[in-house]
């Protein structure tokens, strides 16, 4: 009985958001913006009506192309929202919070994918991977299954820290599932297309491989059998039985800061610059890392 009031309450909560989204969209349409959804956006956007109250959210996540965002800053601005939070001006990453009193979620607006940039070089334009459907009465851009796959594993992993911290989400998980379960489900060739360098690699089939285990999805053997992915889900399943492991697994992360670190400054070091690599982590990055491994994080285990 609780539970199902819970999802009678998610239920009216998504309805919400989907009108508020339709809404956000129309008045950005209006300024020539045409945006791209992404993560639960994207799936309030695509999913069926009995499906709506399965996703709990917060905040609807929307990309502008960079010379679109005063534009849809404007058109959100002028239909009543307000900037709770952006980025500050040194920030490699751009974004603005948007937030009305009368609204059940904020608009994250962003300009680029979750992630560290360099990890969609391979895939070029998030616009090449994208679908215009309408949206009720506006006019979006939704990403294929297999690039919305790409974009939540890059966000868990990176984004979120999960691969440094050995983070399981199990919401973006359901997700994944979800997405292969679709029409056409995810292409692995096309997934694997996209993936560059060693991290990213290992990262993608750390995800994949949790995504076999726990839910019975039928990855093709070949991104699921390699040691480092095993590894690391072995130290995934570790921690969420015993938590006092987190700390001390925090050791992992170490090992793999090369692969970070080589294939970021790759695309901005001479080559004398990239054979000195290999360093400790800085004392702050280490703070950072710690405060994260011990904190409480909703939706992650």
């Amino acid at each position: 009985m609780y539970i199902r009031q819970i999802y009678r309450r998610n239920v009216l909560r998504n309805d919400r958001l989907a009108g508020q989204l339709e809404e956000a969209v129309v008045a950005m349409n209006g300024q020539g913006v045409t945006p791209v959804l992404l993560k639960g956006a994207a799936t309030l956007a695509t999913a069926p009506v009995e499906r709506r109250g399965v996703r709990l959210m917060s905040d609807l996540d929307v990309m502008v192309m960079p010379d679109e965002t005063e534009r849809a800053v404007a058109a959100l601005r002028a239909i009543g929202y307000e900037i709770h939070d952006q980025a500050p001006p040194e920030s490699r990453r751009w974004y603005v919070e948007l937030n009305r009193s009368r609204d059940v979620g904020t608009i994250d607006l962003q300009r680029s994918a979750p992630g560290p940039a360099y990890l969609y070089r391979g895939p070029g334009d998030a616009l090449n991977h994208c679908v215009p459907p309408l949206l009720g009465r506006g006019s979006v851009y939704i990403p294929t299954p297999t690039y919305q796959a790409l974009i939540l594993i890059v966000h868990d992993q990176f984004q979120d820290h999960g691969y440094w911290l050995g983070d399981l989400d199990l919401r973006h998980l359901v997700e994944l599932r979800d997405l292969n379960n679709s029409v056409g489900g995810l292409d692995w060739k096309e997934l694997t297309s996209h993936v560059s360098g060693k991290l990213m690699k290992n990262a993608v089939e750390t995800q994949l491989l949790a995504l076999a285990e726990l839910f019975g999805v039928e990855i093709p053997h070949s991104l699921r059998s390699r040691l480092i992915p095993r590894l690391q889900f072995m130290r995934q399943l570790m921690q969420a039985r015993f938590p006092a492991t987190r700390v001390p697994f925090l050791a992992m992360t170490i090992l793999d800061l090369r692969n970070y670190r080589r294939e970021a400054i790759n695309h901005t070091q001479t080559s004398a610059r990239r054979r000195r690599l290999w360093s400790m982590p800085r004392g702050d990055t280490l703070q950072f890392l710690l405060r994260a491994a011990t904190a409480v994080r909703a939706g992650k285990v």
